[in-house]
């Protein structure tokens, strides 16, 4: 199979290693390790302050792009003076022809528009559900104009959009290596994620607290406002946040969890930090929407629960005994290995290429 020269564009909300891009942060590291092992060339573009050794990273200078989760569907494209995203592009412009393919990560308007300007075929990795009408307008028109460029992370994903049928389903993957198992749990809940009003940390505290036990938070605090009003919803819950830790020093909390509480108000593209918890042998207790619902197999990696129902989740909580951590680790490694990953994503590559010829 022939080897390729590809150029990954990060996501512009944030610097690699920061936290701010979510999943997406570990799905690139993660190709960019996998597609390197294959033999592939990669070369990543993020925001300025990006560490994520040992990825190569030119550093684009600019001003963040705002989180697409944080606006409404009629929200217009915005660009601020100086934009990193446009920077990106721009740069990514000038040396296309040094690459065989550009793989974009970026959830936002501008790269959908500029992909018909450019003359290398660009893979987009689509990251989020749909949330903008804009957005959801100028993805349509590239999955109608270049097929088979749209890739998506579950189908749960997928039907959000009106174009489903064209998506490529990735799914994810982890490197198992990295990742200890622990059969002894301590009698502590955790819940790792971005702290923001999507993803729901309030019901988790709640459910916590209701069931007498201890949370362990992990994630990028981008509004701490808004960590202090959660906070002060449930003062006297016992919770711990222990910030945005690189990826073994969080799974070396995480895996003495007793459980993991996935709580989103909004439609997961997928939840790594579902896997992430199964590597460790940490069953998850999730909400039936989104990612996470295809992600947990109810009652024998974990629970699924009715959306938004913190009552279920405690129910859940009471129920993690029944789950064998062994099994949990099991699953995750059969479905969600890296190297499985890299053979979906390497032929997601070729496939467009053979179109694009």
């Amino acid at each position: 199979m022939a080897k390729l020269s590809l150029l990954f564009l990060s996501t512009p909300v944030g610097p690699l290693g920061s936290g701010l891009g979510g999943g997406v942060e570990l799905s690139l590291f993660n190709l960019t390790q996998e597609m390197g092992r294959r033999g592939h060339q990669v070369q990543v573009l993020a925001p300025v302050g990006s560490t994520m050794e040992p990825l190569p990273i030119v550093q684009i200078p600019g001003e963040l792009q705002i989180l697409a989760q944080s606006q409404g569907r009629d929200a217009p494209t915005v660009l601020p003076q100086n934009s990193v995203l446009e920077n990106m592009w721009e740069y990514a412009r000038q040396v296309q022809h040094q690459f065989d393919l550009l793989v974009n990560f970026a959830y936002d308007w501008l790269p959908f528009y500029l992909t018909p300007f450019f003359q290398r075929p660009i893979a987009h990795l689509v990251s989020m559900g749909s949330l903008t009408d804009a957005i959801d307008h100028m993805i349509g028109k590239v999955a109608e104009q270049f097929p088979k460029t749209i890739g998506v992370y579950t189908q749960y994903q997928a039907v959000t959009f009106p174009f489903a049928d064209r998506c490529r389903i990735l799914q994810s993957g982890l490197d198992f290596s990295v990742y200890d198992f622990c059969d002894t749990p301590e009698k502590v809940l955790g819940w790792v994620g971005r702290i923001a009003p999507e993803k729901g940390l309030g019901d988790a505290i709640a459910a916590a607290y209701q069931a007498n036990l201890p949370l362990k938070i992990w994630g990028a605090m981008p509004d701490p406002d808004y960590w202090h009003h959660i906070r002060s919803t449930c003062p006297d819950a016992e919770i711990h946040y222990a910030g945005f830790l690189p990826t073994q020093e969080l799974q070396q909390g995480l895996r003495t969890c007793y459980g993991l509480l996935m709580t989103p108000h909004w439609i997961e593209a997928f939840g790594n930090v579902a896997i992430e918890a199964l590597a460790c042998g940490v069953p998850v207790i999730a909400y039936r929407r989104g990612g996470p619902a295809e992600i947990v197999q109810d009652g024998i990696t974990g629970w699924l629960v009715e959306p938004d129902s913190v009552t279920g989740l405690v129910e859940a909580i009471a129920r993690l005994d029944q789950i064998d951590r062994s099994t949990c680790r099991q699953h995750a490694e059969l479905k969600y290995s890296l190297s499985a990953l890299g053979e979906r994503f390497e032929q997601w590559l070729f496939d467009i290429l053979d179109v694009a010829k």
